[in-house]
């Protein structure tokens, strides 16, 4: 709620005149809104974060950022609604300021939390784009998006709630099932073995079998022989031993490996040499060594066809992403791997719903679990941004790069 006194001088206007009757009737709404306003001025927790890009024309501090958004607000608004009140009141939190310089310019993002209301969230949010210099630099300000933290809390909360219900059900189920389990795996004590001229680390049985598992390394064969899991081979290092290729002609093979970068460029080079029909990953920033005997077969439960989870990182792709670099703008690229269109972040997730056939997106952003939702209803194969929000939940089937993974 936006209040302004009777005494509108201190803003340079003239006053009017206004006959007794009028003016009680005013002074008495102005009491009842005023009275109203200080109910709700209490500090009730962070209710929205604002979340703004900006890219200045020169090389700039934080607290330059900062200072611009405070001093070319001021002077907008009533005094009790200026940025340096509300934030002594508790109603607008610290502003974040996260930026990167580089070739005379600086980009970032502006995040600020609010405990104002849907329109005065609104109001300030509308405010900060007004903000067209830094110092002596120019300075354009977009406005990325308004985000509710209690619907994304009540989302992580459910999410969660789901997962405890899952594996409360899971162990009730089958906690005899694990005990009976380990105590059969203790007295077989499996070991792995050494296979092919390379000797590599494998699972016993590796030689009989006509579907097999390759891994990373020999904690990835041990950590599956302990769940349980047989069939398996390890690569030991991201060139393919000969051992591995010559395997690929006679088996089928999953390839199961850590969800990091050391993964990607082991799957990359498994597609030259000894191409997997199916690929398993352990969850992102995961590797299978440290995964629970559940996790392990989760993930091997939910294996893709190699098709369906790999989208080439083309020397172009590398190319856009240095392009791209402090733009905040996105690329679209179609299914033929040619450009499709290339505009302003902001306007990437209403892009992305209106265009059809796209098999990556590439921008100078930040990667959000809305725009992961919307990439996954279209299809899109590929997303690389310049980082992932924290919390985003990353489904099977699309893959997630940042900028430093493969420029």
């Amino acid at each position: 709620m936006i209040t302004i006194g009777i005494e509108s001088s201190n803003l340079g206007r003239p006053q009017r005149k206004l006959g007794v009757p009028a003016a009680r009737v005013i002074l008495k709404k102005a009491s009842e809104l005023q009275a109203e306003m200080e109910k709700k001025d209490q500090y009730t927790g962070i209710k929205y974060n604002i979340i703004a890009q900006f890219v200045i024309e020169g090389i700039v501090e934080k607290h330059d950022v900062i200072g611009a958004i405070f001093g070319q607000t001021e002077g907008l608004f009533p005094k009790d609604f200026e940025l340096r009140e509300l934030q002594r009141s508790g109603k607008i939190g610290r502003i974040d300021i996260e930026l990167k310089s580089a070739n005379d310019k600086t980009t970032g993002t502006i995040t600020v939390p609010s405990s104002l209301d849907k329109p005065e969230t609104a109001v300030i949010a509308a405010a900060m784009e007004t903000v067209d210099r830094v110092g002596p630099c120019e300075a354009k300000v977009n406005i990325e998006s308004i985000r509710d933290i209690r619907v994304d809390k009540l989302k992580q909360i459910q999410e969660r709630a789901k997962e405890l219900m899952r594996d409360w059900k899971v162990k009730e189920t089958h906690d005899i099932e694990v005990m009976l389990d380990q105590i059969s795996q203790e007295d077989k004590k499996v070991e792995p073995i050494h296979y092919g001229r390379e000797r590599l680390t494998a699972t016993p049985d590796i030689s009989k079998r006509k579907e097999i598992i390759i891994v990373e390394g020999r904690a990835d064969i041990i950590n599956l022989l302990r769940a349980g899991i047989s069939g398996a081979i390890a690569v030991e290092g991201v060139k393919i031993p000969k051992t591995i290729r010559d395997l690929s002609k006679k088996v089928e093979i999953t390839a199961f490996l850590d969800g990091d970068r050391g993964g990607d460029l082991i799957l990359k080079e498994l597609m030259q040499v000894a191409k997997p029909k199916y690929v398993a990953r352990a969850p992102r920033g995961s590797e299978v060594e440290e995964l629970t005997p559940e996790q392990i077969k989760q993930a091997l439960a939910g294996k893709v066809p190699v098709e369906e989870a790999v989208v080439p990182i083309t020397s172009e792709y590398v190319n856009l992403v240095k392009e791209l670099k402090g733009t905040l703008e996105a690329i679209l690229i179609g299914n033929d791997g040619k450009q499709l269109s290339r505009f302003p972040v902001a306007e990437l997730v209403e892009k992305l719903k209106d265009t059809n056939d796209i098999q990556a997106v590439i921008f100078d952003g930040i990667i959000t679990g809305r725009l992961i939702d919307v990439a996954v209803e279209k299809k899109v194969k590929a997303i690389v941004g310049d980082r992932i929000a924290e919390g985003a939940r990353i489904p099977t089937g699309i893959e997630l790069k940042i900028f430093k993974e493969i420029s």
